[in-house]
């Protein structure tokens, strides 16, 4: 039986963050993934402005070789279309301007497939030798000892381990049974995606789009480019509004393309180049208990998907940090107890919370589709608005903001 300081289960961004971040410290770790990488993922295939920050901080070099790779397309920011084609372009960076060259050298987001990114990240992984990386393994037993958990799965692995952060996604069997977090309807979202090829009337600065069209309430229709002339495209509609409406998502995709006067005209010489393909996105629309005796949650295990948006990447990127500097925390004080480990929670709510809590304010707006236009339409000529939608691609510094009474008065008088 191996054994070690912290075993991590789950190699996507959230798993591959935290074991980054130990071996940063210095603090040996194993992480365990069902896959065998390269493998491919459902996503959206955005990297918001969060992802930079986040490597950059757990370390600059990584960020770097992220910024060298060919597999991406640079992109400056994202375009909200309202229910009445209202549009509203939010750069990644709260002082972008289309006109700027700077921009245009230093972009900080980026739009690339997931069996790219998450690659990527297993190279960064192979790369340090305080990490033991073990693919193509299922974990199916977790037992709680007196002096840690015993982990079995598949292929013989057996491991001992003073502490779990668990990072095995949207269906994380701990998640449910162990940390009793279950799916929500209203806390979850339903989503599809394809790739397409030749999608024509692209933003110049590669602007992801977010189309919250009348039909797909409370959700949207999206578009963002990739590298080759392909789109990832799909729809991500609250589940409770699925079940509610009995909506055939793939259909209603289909159907926009097809049909919609402007997507018609946009994807007439569109090519579908793969399957399309479901999957779930659990939202951090609420505060949940994410951590407990010798263990954390973290990226879509602990439900941390942005509500408003869906990005789920660069949030992951930002828990699994927290969850290796909780962890080394730990570690010193030799405490595994749900106490001592209740700070990561404190930790991601409060870096992370305001900027949930706006979205899932924004998300309820969107049922009013004549708010959602008034929104739109006001944020277009109010630059504390659009300054406020930036830092939630840009950097988790909200709660700064937020704080300050002189932004409001900014908000509400400065057009």
């Amino acid at each position: 039986m191996l054994e070690t300081k912290v075993c991590i289960v789950g190699a996507g961004p959230a798993g591959a963050a935290a074991a980054l971040q130990l071996a940063q410290l210095g603090i040996e770790c194993i992480i365990v993934d069902k896959a065998v990488f390269p493998r491919d993922k459902v996503c959206g295939d955005g990297l918001s402005g969060k992802v930079i920050t986040a490597l950059n901080r757990i370390d600059p070099a990584i960020a770097t070789r992220l910024k060298e790779a060919n597999f991406k397309v640079n992109s400056w920011g994202v375009t909200f279309v309202s229910p009445g084609r209202h549009s509203l372009d939010v750069g990644y960076r709260p002082d972008y301007n289309s006109h700027n060259k700077d921009h245009k050298e230093t972009p900080i987001g980026y739009v690339c497939k997931r069996i790219d990114f998450d690659n990527f990240l297993v190279d960064e992984i192979k790369r340090r030798p305080e990490i033991k990386l073990l693919e193509g393994v299922t974990v199916d037993k977790y037992e709680l000892q007196e002096d840690g958990y015993v982990v079995t799965g598949s292929n013989g692995f057996h491991v001992k381990a003073q502490l779990l952060i668990i990072a095995n996604g949207a269906h994380s069997s701990f998640t449910k049974e162990v940390a009793n977090i279950t799916m929500e309807p209203e806390h979850y979202v339903a989503g599809i995606r394809a790739y397409y090829k030749n999608v024509s009337g692209n933003n110049a600065d590669n602007f992801i789009e977010l189309h919250f069209l009348k039909e797909l309430l409370p959700g949207y229709f999206w578009i963002f480019p990739l590298p080759n002339g392909e789109a990832n495209v799909g729809v991500g509609v609250l589940s409770e509004a699925v079940r509610k409406k009995k909506m055939n998502l793939k259909k209603s995709m289909l159907d926009i393309i097809a049909n919609d006067p402007v997507f018609k005209e946009r994807f007439k010489n569109a090519e579908l180049v793969s399957n399309i393909e479901g999957y779930g996105l659990p939202l951090g629309s609420k505060v949940r208990v994410i951590s407990g005796e010798r263990y954390m949650l973290v990226g879509d295990a602990a439900y941390l998907i942005d509500p408003f948006t869906g990005e789920g990447i660069g949030n992951g990127l930002y828990s699994g940090r927290i969850a290796a500097l909780k962890a080394a925390d730990a570690l010193k004080a030799n405490n595994f107890s749900a106490t001592q480990l209740a700070a990561y929670d404190a930790e991601v709510y409060r870096v992370m919370g305001p900027e949930l809590k706006l979205s899932h304010r924004l998300q309820k707006l969107i049922k009013y589709p004549w708010l959602f236009n008034t929104l739109v339409k006001v944020s277009s000529r109010n630059k504390q608005l659009q300054e406020l939608l930036s830092c939630m691609f840009y950097e988790v510094d909200l709660r700064k903001k937020l704080a300050k009474p002189s932004f409001y008065v900014k908000m509400l008088f400065n057009r």
